[in-house]
């Protein structure tokens, strides 16, 4: 019993697939709907990977255990900045202290000022933001080094004047020179590249804590070379700053304990600033918001591309019914010689699985170079993830069998006698 239904199962494949060669163009137009179908859920699915995962990564180069806080100029303050002598706001180095001293969950910290600064070697010249922070930036930014050191403990006790430089700095700056051990004029100041730092630029809205031209000194070089006052000089005009820290980069011991800390942190700086010039990021909160949004974004994309594989779907049913009408006489002869309406049904089925399980396979193809395309020439990141490929191949079996139900259940319910006087 059982040889026999699968000697009328591959009966039935080999039936489908005659008829299907009989009408090549038909079906290879029809097979095309479920190819793009099944091409674009996994090119959709893999852009929006691609951009999540790129999105997800900057922020886990942030630190999953670091709160960013960072000095802010308070919105009712930026207007009468320019009738001022001294514009005076920001974090302290009082809150630094604070944060190390009293709250128990925090590991260590890393403050930092930002000054713009013109550098200058020989002939060339350009303009850098100077920042001045501690050994512990290096460790709590996860930044790649490319030549040399960055600065110890002895450089920051003794204030040495001595700088780590990023990559694209390095090269504008330092083209065709020896960059270690090169002597740098920064402003009126003589400093020495003592390394070369990879830097991260933030994307899709990601503030990342350094900049693509960025010169990173000792904070105790910084104060003692460049003082405590930053002038704007625009437009004709002067703007003096009196900014303490610009940014503290906190890292706590756990990450349980990043939300409650970042709370904390909140209550004292509200408690010691009578104004709010200052803002907070936590990266652990923004990772999780990230993978939320990927989540969606995946979802969105694939009903999105499914639509595509609804159009397929309708295109098999449209060819499957032409073929019913074909076949009238066909179906009336075998309803005729005893074939049973079950078999009727699968005879079709099979022909719907065939064209859907062709064109899904031929879909993955091309849904995987589609995204080495998109990266190589509009510059895009993609990811194609394994189960993107079941799951279009899947759908597009499963449309294949809905939209093929109806007309096989229209084939087999023919009157064989009416079937057979068709013409």
């Amino acid at each position: 019993m059982i040889k026999l239904k699968h000697l009328r199962l591959v009966q039935n494949i080999q039936l489908g697939i005659k008829t299907l060669w009989l009408h090549r163009l038909r079906s290879g137009l029809t097979i095309l709907g479920v190819v793009f179908g099944v091409a674009s859920v996994i090119a959709m699915l893999a852009v929006g990977e691609g951009a999540s995962q790129e999105a997800i990564e900057q922020i886990r180069k942030l630190g999953s255990k670091n709160i960013i806080l960072s000095s802010v100029q308070p919105q009712d303050e930026a207007g009468n900045s320019r009738n001022r002598r001294v514009n005076t706001y920001g974090l302290l180095y009082d809150d630094n202290k604070r944060l190390e001293e009293t709250i128990p969950t925090i590991r260590r910290t890393a403050p930092a000022r930002q000054l713009t600064k013109t550098a200058r070697i020989y002939d060339k010249t350009l303009e850098l933001r100077v920042v001045g922070t501690t050994t512990a930036w290096f460790e709590l930014v996860e930044r790649h080094l490319l030549a040399g050191r960055v600065f110890d403990q002895r450089d920051l006790d003794e204030a040495r004047p001595v700088c780590v430089l990023t990559e694209s700095g390095a090269r504008r700056l330092l083209a065709n020179e020896n960059t270690i051990g090169q002597a740098v004029r920064i402003q009126n100041q003589v400093f020495e590249v003592i390394g070369i730092i990879k830097t991260e630029s933030g994307t899709g809205g990601i503030q990342t804590p350094d900049q693509p031209t960025d010169a990173y000194i000792p904070l105790s070089t910084c104060r003692d070379r460049f003082g405590e006052m930053n002038i704007q000089l625009s437009s004709g005009s002067r703007i003096i700053e009196m900014v303490e820290l610009h940014q503290i980069v906190v890292e706590v011991d756990a990450e349980a304990n990043v939300e409650p800390t970042a709370a904390t942190i909140q209550t004292m700086l509200e408690r010691f600033h009578d104004k709010k010039d200052y803002s907070m990021s936590v990266p652990l909160a923004l990772l999780r918001q990230a993978e939320a949004t990927k989540r969606r974004f995946n979802i969105v994309l694939g009903a999105i591309a499914g639509i595509s594989l609804l159009v397929g779907g309708i295109g098999i049913m449209n060819i499957m019914l032409a073929s019913v009408t074909e076949r009238t006489r066909e179906i009336g002869v075998r309803r005729a010689i005893g074939a049973r309406r079950s078999q009727i049904v699968g005879q079709f089925l099979v022909e719907t699985t065939v064209l859907s399980l062709i064109g899904g396979l031929l879909g993955i193809a091309l849904g995987v170079a589609l995204p080495g395309l998109i990266t190589h020439f509009a510059g895009m990141a993609t990811v194609v993830k394994w189960w993107s490929l079941f799951l279009s191949v899947g759908i597009s079996l499963g449309v294949g069998l809905v939209f093929g139900i109806y007309p096989a259940l229209r084939a087999a319910r023919l009157d064989p006698i009416k079937a057979l006087r068709h013409e």
